[in-house]
This record gives C-alpha cells, structure tokens and sequence, in this order.
C-alpha cells in the first residue's frame, strides 16, 4: 500500500452500493447536461474556437467528477487512481490529468472503527496480544496500516487494515464510474475500453484479496532470500485474515529523502543496479512482477543504521498487492523485442511488436520503422553501441547518468514527432501495465542519480553471460506454478 502519513479522520467510510450509486448517478447526470448544452451551444463556433471550448470543457467535466469521486473515498478512489495511472490510452487527456489529483491519503478512519474491524477479524483474545498504536502511520483508499508490538517478546510489527465494506463495492463501484465516464460523455465504449475495464476490475479484485497478497509476500520473501540487497518483510498469519495483514516492520528512509541523496555516488549506483536486476529477475525468470511502480512501496535501508550489516545498503520492498503473472505466450515476443533491440535488428522488434497486437503489417513501412526505432531507443541505458549516448548522458569514466539523460521524455518526445500516433492501436492490456513497470524503474534509478551502465546486466538475463543465469530464451518461468 503506497500511502502517506494520514491528517484528516472520518468516523465511516459510505460503502452501501445504494448511497454510492445515488450519489454517482446524480454526478453523472449533472455532467452529461452540462455535456449537452456545452455541445450544442458550441456548434455554431469556428473549428479552432471549438476545439478550445471542448478542451476546456473536458476539463471542468473531469475536476467536477473527479471532486464526486473523491467525496466518496473507498475503491471508487482507489478506481480513479488506477485509472489515472493506466488509463491514458483510453480516457482523455484531460480526464487522466484530473484523476492524478485524487489524492485522499490524508484522510483515515477513526480507531473506534478500525478497533471494530481489528475485533472482529482477529478475535479479543488474539488480538490482546498485541499493542497496537491507535494512531496509523498511512492510510490510503482501501485501508490503513498501524504499527504494533508483539506483548510475548516485543516483535515489532504492522497490521495493514482493509475499510470494511471496501471490497464488496469494488463491482458496483466500477459499474457505477464507468456509467458517470459514459453519461458524462468523457469516454467512448467499445471493445478495447471494456477490456480494459474488466482488467481495472481483476486489478482492483487482486487488491483487496490480502490473504493473496500475504502468499505473494511470502514468496517473493523466499525468492530474494538468498539475495542480501533486498529486504521483504515476513508475514505473521496467526494475525492476519482476509481483511488484516500483518507482517514485521521494516525501518527504512525515503527513496527521495535527505539520507538518501547524501550517500556516495558508488552506493546509490549500487542501488540503481539492485533495482534494474530485481526488474529483470522478475521479467525473464519469475514471469511475476510488481506493476505498482509508486515509490511508496520502497524504503531504502542505510548500512550501519540500527544495526544493520555495514557492507552494504538495502532496498526494503514493502507491497505486493499488484503482483502480475506473464505468460510465456505474451513474455517470449517481449523478451524478442528486448533482445533485438540489443541487437539492433529493425526486423526482429517490428515482428515482436506485430506478435504483441499494437503493431500492424497493413501499416506503410515508413511508419512500422519509425515505430520499431522508438522501440529500440527505450533500451538505450543497456545498449552495446554506447557511441549514441547523447553528452549529457555520459559521465568522465563512460557511465550512463541516468538523471540526466532525460530518457523518457526523449523517446515520448520522438513517438509525437513521428506519424506513430496516427497508427498507434491501444497495446494489450499486459503491455500497459509492464511499460509503466519500466518507466517506474528508470524513473527510481533516475531519482537515485545512480550512473552505471546497464549492458553487463541485460547480457547476463539474455544470454547467460557473468553469473549463473539462464538464457532468457530457455526460461520456462518455472517459479510461476
């Protein structure tokens, strides 16, 4: 659970499908006449005038929705949130812009309340084992969590708790925004939406699934035990249900914090390569990721802190609600693409991106290279030929400053240069959701101001090189069963 240290307290959380679906309805039906009169008074204007009156239009439809939404917290937020994050595919611009600002982590529930749920999941008896602090230290929209102490022998722990009634909502919240998207006229229904939609519905499900999320805890805890870089705190079942998960406090400081930023360049390059490997693990070997990116889920663990081993800093790994499983079929033309990319074969990255659905054969050949050009510069901090890196990008020891490179701006600046989004189809849903996963990833080694060159790592998942690892081509992701 991303979350920040919550302000505000309400004493409940509006959870009944009537309340809610009255309240979206009503929301829905005011902005689908604003929609109307809007459309109908603006017919009359010229095309330039038009096209800045439905922007600016758009806008105010969405902040108005947005403020609705936000009225009702619980999954609706949790909704919109998701929606923001995956969501520019297939919402408007102005629509995505207005569901990033639906922030509500400052609001928690009162502790009588969550007192009541702690109760009735843990029993009076259970749960008197533990000293639980009464004030939460995050809240986000589907719960907060509270720090805790073991009575018998002082373990430290977290109890992250789920509102109650939150998951019940979570269909006939989603019903009921998709409805306020469509009444308002800010979305056009077809196959690729409602695909979509059912897949923010599967996400939101793995969500609120804890006793999901403690087994995904648990054996990612098993799969980085052998790995002293990470640290994955270890779930604590005798107090954790399907609404409760505790687990052991992990101490930590933000991956943007003073703490962080002071130490040498050495050691935050070290943890920019920790987190790139632990990407690539997760890709080519365990077909498992985790494709919340939000930094909130990181803590950064300083060597020789609290007594911790003084060889070495930690990345502490902290949520695995949005944990996705890849298939073979959908991860061997994307490891195609990688590779080929490496490699520099045009043809190879245009026929993985075919394979994958957001490429097409029908397309004129100018625009399908173009495309698979964009393609291969994502891969430019791994590449072989390192004689492209532009200046800025290269330190005095030929390292890759991925800072200051400005990666992800470049290439989304060079795809809207090109005719690319003319042709562009919406990728497969996994596609999404595994390039955000990236951007995520670059954007943490970005904000680290790690330099290091990413070729050595990339060779060794593709090919084997350096370690024990096997060439991505054989993987069979065994780890997934």
């Amino acid at each position: 659970m991303s979350s920040k240290r919550p302000g505000a307290k309400v004493s409940r959380i509006k959870t009944g499908s009537f309340e809610r679906r009255l309240s979206l309805t009503r929301a829905g039906l005011t902005a689908g006449t604003r929609m109307a009169s809007h459309m109908a008074t603006n017919w009359f204007s010229s095309k330039d005038t038009r096209e800045e009156r439905h922007r600016a239009m758009l806008s105010n439809q969405a902040r108005f929705l947005v403020d609705e939404l936000g009225r009702l917290k619980g999954s609706v937020v949790k909704i919109g949130q998701v929606m923001a994050l995956y969501g520019e595919h297939f919402l408007p611009e102005e629509v995505t812009e207005a569901l990033h600002t639906l922030e509500d982590q400052t609001t928690s529930l009162e502790w009588p309340a969550i007192e009541r749920v702690l109760k009735e999941e843990l029993g009076a008896d259970r749960l008197a084992e533990l000293e639980v602090d009464p004030e939460p230290i995050g809240a986000a929209s589907l719960g907060q969590v509270h720090r805790a102490v073991r009575r018998s022998d002082g373990l430290e722990l977290v109890l992250k708790v789920q509102y109650p009634g939150v998951a019940d909502a979570v269909d006939s919240d989603l019903n009921a925004v998709a409805q306020l998207l469509k009444v308002a006229r800010l979305v056009s229904f077809g196959p690729e939406f409602n695909d979509w939609l059912e897949e923010v519905r599967e996400m939101m499900h793995r969500e609120v699934d804890y006793r999901l999320e403690a087994r995904t805890t648990e054996k990612f805890r098993t799969m980085l035990a052998s790995d002293p870089r990470f640290v994955v705190p270890r779930v604590l079942p005798e107090f954790s249900t399907a609404h409760v998960i505790a687990s052991t406090y992990e101490h930590g400081h933000s991956v943007g914090s003073r703490e962080v930023r002071e130490l040498s360049l050495e050691r935050r390059s070290a943890l920019g390569e920790a987190a790139l490997e632990l990407f690539f693990r997760e890709l080519f070997v365990w077909g498992e990721i985790q494709t919340d990116p939000n930094f909130g889920n990181y803590r950064i663990r300083i060597a020789g802190e609290e007594g911790e081993d003084p060889g070495y800093d930690r990345i502490v790994l902290l949520d695995f609600g949005a944990v996705q499983s890849y298939s073979d079929e959908f991860l061997a033309p994307v490891i195609q693409m990688i590779r080929a990319s490496y490699e520099q074969d045009l043809e190879a990255v245009i026929d993985g991106g075919i394979k994958l659905r957001f490429m097409s054969l029908d397309w004129p050949r100018e625009v399908l290279e173009k495309f698979g050009k964009v393609c291969m510069s994502v891969l430019e901090p791994l590449a072989k030929d390192q004689f492209e890196w532009p200046e800025e990008a290269v330190n005095s020891h030929g390292q890759y400053r991925w800072k200051q490179s400005d990666l992800p701006s470049r290439v989304a600046r060079q795809a809207a240069r090109s005719a690319i989004s003319r042709y562009f189809r919406v990728p497969p849903k996994e596609f999404v959701f595994l390039n955000r996963k990236l951007i995520g990833v670059y954007t943490f080694i970005a904000v680290l101001h790690s330099e290091f060159n990413g070729e050595p790592l990339l060779r060794k998942y593709l090919y084997g090189d350096g370690e024990e690892t096997p060439d991505a081509s054989a993987t069979s992701q065994s780890t997934k069963a």
